[in-house]
């Protein structure tokens, strides 16, 4: 990597090589430090979202919270909607400030947040501190989605991704199991019981806290930033790591790129690229995160409510529904994910896409109907998310890298924020009131409306989407300001 010094406007062009030398790296144990290092957000949101969706039934006791089924869809959506505003601020910092920087100060955030959701008093205060949890995990989606995408090798991007992104469900898993004991009434009164389900969250995350010190800076966001120096330390260091530990001769890198380096790129220039310059790229973009993130929290987010009201599942048992449920969602990407480098992104994102809509809208009519229970239900749903949890991981990764490196964490952000937003924050508050009126049929429309938004997401995948799979971040969408020539 050089830096030219002629004239003025030159001495911010600079010529590299560290996107191709990161994608050529075979896989190591360095790459295992990054994956569950920053992987373990997913995790962690699976565990919120796991224990809001289990615990929801125990809140409504007066001895605990004393809300309301309507209390219950309200608080899930303010932590819905904490992560809107999370992933917009902290997306835009991303960008600005830094990957490293940004997952620490987010991951703290988290901490704090889930913490103090334990010591909840009443309704405004338990929604107030889902809210700012809500803000961490949001904030965690933009920095970790972009460090992660920049970091992992071009050819395996893809199933690591959905891998990484399944993860949440080994969350999920645990906070089923955690509400199963702690709501036993075996170790504390079921009624507070809830209050220590929240303190698995604020543990695992100090943990991690340890684990990402040794994660580095994005070395492509630092050679943007006119850092090509540091940039080019840290991929020498990883390179020499990556060497020591496979005993591998590296490749020769494939490709260079040319660039105007800068500290920050203007807001109407992300505009005019977002709006004009790739407008279907951006339709594309909040079709698959509005379909996806609707469809999941109508689902999980009242999950309990629904074995309670029309099962008769007792409250504390409701975690072991999340366990089979949870166990599908992990699966699908690992069975599934090595084919969305191999077949293809469009076929795959296509496929389940629109299987997960279909199955939801029969199962859907079945439950209206009155023909499943609540094992027969507990079985169709893990079978649908089998499917689901690809396709929901896939939207992750399609605005991950279709995006420029200067506005990508922006754009995880902004797209994550419209999803949740569109289909997050009014997935649980509709689901709480169709629940509410105790019919069958009317929960029934709701689960045919998030079935259909997921297959109409899958027809504009088939027509507008990228192929992705083996290329280069760069490649696919080139840097704001570079130029892509051969080696």
């Amino acid at each position: 990597m050089q830096k030219h010094h002629l004239t003025v406007a030159e001495e911010t062009t600079i010529s590299t090589n560290v996107p191709g030398r990161l994608d050529r790296l075979p896989w190591s144990s360095w790459h295992w430090l990054v994956v569950v290092s920053l992987g373990v957000t997913w995790l962690l949101d699976g565990l919120e979202v796991t224990l809001a969706g289990t615990l929801g039934a125990i809140l409504k006791d007066r001895n605990a919270l004393g809300l309301s089924d309507a209390q219950i869809g309200l608080s899930a959506a303010s932590y819905l909607a904490g992560a809107v505003i999370g992933a917009l601020v902290f997306g835009y910092a991303t960008d600005r400030l830094g990957r490293k920087k940004l997952f620490t100060w987010t991951l703290l955030l988290y901490l704090a947040a889930t913490a103090a959701t334990a010591f909840s008093w009443n309704f405004l205060s338990y929604s107030l501190f889902r809210a700012l949890t809500g803000a961490g995990i949001g904030g965690e989606y933009a920095a970790i989605n972009s460090a992660v995408d920049e970091l992992i090798p071009a050819r395996i991007r893809g199933r690591v991704d959905l891998i990484i992104n399944a993860t949440f469900w080994l969350g999920a898993a645990l906070g089923a199991v955690g509400s199963i004991f702690l709501l036993s009434g075996s170790v504390v009164d079921p009624a507070h019981g809830w209050r220590f389900a929240f303190g698995i969250g604020a543990v695992l995350g100090t943990g991690v806290l340890f684990l990402r010190r040794h994660v580095p800076e994005s070395p492509r966001w630092l050679m943007i930033h006119a850092r090509e120096k540091e940039a080019e330390q840290i991929v020498n260091q990883i390179e020499k790591t990556v060497v020591d530990r496979t005993h591998q001769e590296l490749a020769k890198p494939e490709k260079e790129l040319t660039l105007h380096v800068r500290e920050k790129t203007p807001i109407r220039e992300i505009w005019d690229y977002v709006r004009r310059r790739q407008p279907e790229r951006s339709f594309l973009a909040i079709s698959l995160m509005i379909a996806q993130a609707f469809f999941y929290n109508a689902v999980f987010f009242t999950y309990a409510l629904i074995l309670v009201d029309f099962y008769g599942v007792r409250a504390k048992d409701t975690g072991w529904y999340m366990l089979p449920l949870a166990l599908g969602n992990f699966c699908g990407p690992l069975v599934l994910g090595k084919l969305f480098d191999s077949f293809g992104r469009k076929p795959m994102i296509v496929l389940t896409y629109g299987i997960s809509g279909l199955l939801l809208i029969i199962s859907g009519y079945l439950f209206g109907i009155g023909v499943l229970t609540a094992h027969t239900q507990a079985i169709a749903w893990t079978v649908i998310f089998f499917f689901a949890s690809s396709a929901a991981s896939s939207a992750y990764l399609t605005v991950s890298e279709i995006f420029p490196l200067e506005i990508r964490s922006l754009a995880i952000g902004f797209f994550y924020a419209c999803g949740t937003l569109a289909g997050g924050v009014a997935a649980p508050a509709l689901f709480g009131q169709l629940i509410g009126t105790n019919s069958r049929m009317n929960v029934f429309y709701g689960y045919l409306l998030a079935g259909s938004l997921m297959i109409g997401a899958a027809l504009v995948e088939s027509r507008i989407g990228v192929k992705a799979e083996g290329r280069s971040l760069e490649d696919i969408s080139a840097p704001l300001s570079s130029q892509l020539h051969g080696s």
